[in-house]
Formats: C-alpha cells, structure tokens, sequence
C-alpha cells in the first residue's frame, strides 16, 4: 500500500488554510509551480481529485475534505512524535562551576555526562575557590557548581565522599618531635579548617610554613618539601605520599562534594540537567591509597 507525504500533506494544509495555491506558496517559502506538482503527486497518491474548480477559485471534492481530516490529525501526530523526542535535547548555555581540587576528577565525569545526555548545550566552565563559587552561584553568575561546602541555601545532591589525607613530598622526611609545618591555603579554606582542629584536638603541634591562594602553589611549596597540607585524596600523585598514624598525624574526616543549583530555579536547561544529573551520576569513591 502506497505511504503518504507528510510533506505533500502539509502543502496540502496549508493550500486549504490560506485558500490558494498562490498564498500557500508564499507561506512555505516554495513557487507556486512547485505546489502546484505536490497537489498533483498528492492526488497520484491518493488516486483521486481533491480540488474541483469553481469559477476561479478551487474547492476541495469530497475526497479533500476526508483527506483533510487526516491530514490534521497525521501532521499534529508527527509534531508531537518529534517535541517529545526531542525534549532531551537541551539548548542554550550552561555556566558551570568547580574547585581547582575535582576540575581534573570530578568534574570530567560530570561533563561528560551532560555532553552525553544534552549534547547540543553549550558549557562554560568557572575555575575557582568554592567559597567564591559559592558566592558567584548566589549572585546568578554562575548556573551550577562542585563544592565540598554544606550549605541548605541551594539544591544540592552529594556527587561523592573523598577521604581526606595528609600530604607531603615523596622526598620529605617527617620529624614527630617537632611542629608540623603547614602548607595551607590563605583566606577561608575547609581544609585549612579542619587540618588544624584535627591537629590542635590530637595535641599535635604546628607552626604555618607556607601559604598561597591557589592549589597550584600549594602543591608546588608540597614538592619542594617544604611541610605537610591536609587535601583531599584525589591530589595524591607520584610525586607526593600520604602520612598517617605511624608518622604521629590525626586521622582528618571524609568530605562530601555536593552538586549545587539555587534553590526553586526556573532555567529550563539549569533545572533539567540538574534533575537528569541527580538521577544519573554517581561518581566512584576514591578510596584511601594502601
């Protein structure tokens, strides 16, 4: 059996609905020759005549009029196929944000999964300290951020707990007898917090060594062996390594990293792929090295 156009058939339509071959054509952005064939090619279809002429204008045949009905109903159908298929398909921007501590672990996974669920969005990726992440997703400045900072303001889910841990350079030879140097990061830092109450409850003497405002700096003054940082575990590499109970150091505790939006966003494309993220993202823990 013979299959209908739906192109032909919405030609069709729109001839019926603007009254004229000429109007039609205009409509469609097509010549009125070219509509004039599909009329032709449709009628070759359906084995009948769908227009008759009435002095100079034209009117649908009975089997128009039938013809019409489907028509309707078959062009409503394939649109509505078409939107709900494509709902997943998102456009627009979405502004993104991640501590400098998950941008080379956590946050690719992340990506990754919004390039596969919305491919056709645009990403803006922020860099930054969590507390001014913080602060750029309140301002609407940002549409989305990583942190590891608890804070009931937002929507959040927990992406993953990371073991916190005490680092040093491979090379660095740790003395119990004397202060820990601190290698921390300067303004407010969660690390920075809980190195020392972890310290300072154990009974564990300390003396600050070295500050700076980035992670890069952090683990350029840990390579060069100038002391000891608490950070989380996925900043272990080949050129550092872990000190722990043996070596006279406080157990530090395990940090939640949340996925946050603000709280009753309206953004379609923040909102949705917020909502597919929460159902679809779980990131492995990175367990303590053995």
């Amino acid at each position: 059996m013979p299959t209908l156009d739906l192109e032909l058939l919405r030609s069709f339509a729109a001839v019926v609905s603007h009254h004229s071959f000429a109007a039609a054509a205009v409509h469609l952005g097509r010549t009125q020759s070219a509509i004039t064939q599909q009329m032709q090619r449709l009628e070759e279809q359906v084995g009948h005549a769908l227009f008759a002429k009435q002095g100079r204008q034209k009117r649908l045949t009975e089997h128009g009029e039938r013809l019409l009905t489907y028509a309707h109903h078959l062009l409503a159908l394939n649109d509505e196929a078409l939107r709900s298929l494509r709902q997943g398909e998102l456009e627009g921007n979405l502004r993104i944000g991640a501590p400098h501590d998950v941008a080379e672990t956590m946050l690719p996974l992340l990506l990754t999964e919004v390039a596969r669920t919305s491919p056709l969005l645009q990403l803006d990726i922020h860099i930054g300290r969590s507390p001014y992440l913080m602060t750029s997703l309140k301002s609407g400045e940002v549409d989305m951020i990583i942190s590891n900072r608890a804070d009931p303001q937002f929507d959040g889910v927990v992406l993953r707990n990371s073991p916190t841990v005490w680092l040093c350079a491979a090379s660095y030879v740790h003395d119990p007898s004397k202060p820990v140097p601190l290698i921390m990061a300067d303004g407010p830092s969660i690390f920075r917090r809980i190195g020392h109450e972890a310290l300072d409850a154990a009974g564990v003497a300390w003396t600050p060594r070295y500050t700076s405002s980035s992670l890069i700096g952090i683990k350029a003054a840990l390579r060069a062996g100038l002391g000891v940082t608490a950070r989380g575990v996925e900043q272990l590499d080949a050129g550092l390594r872990v000190l722990g109970a043996g070596d006279g150091m406080p157990r530090l505790p395990d940090l939640a990293y949340y996925l946050y939006v603000r709280s009753h966003v309206v953004n379609p494309v923040t909102r949705q792929v917020f909502e597919t993220l929460k159902k679809h993202l779980r990131l492995p823990r990175t367990d303590m090295p053995a």
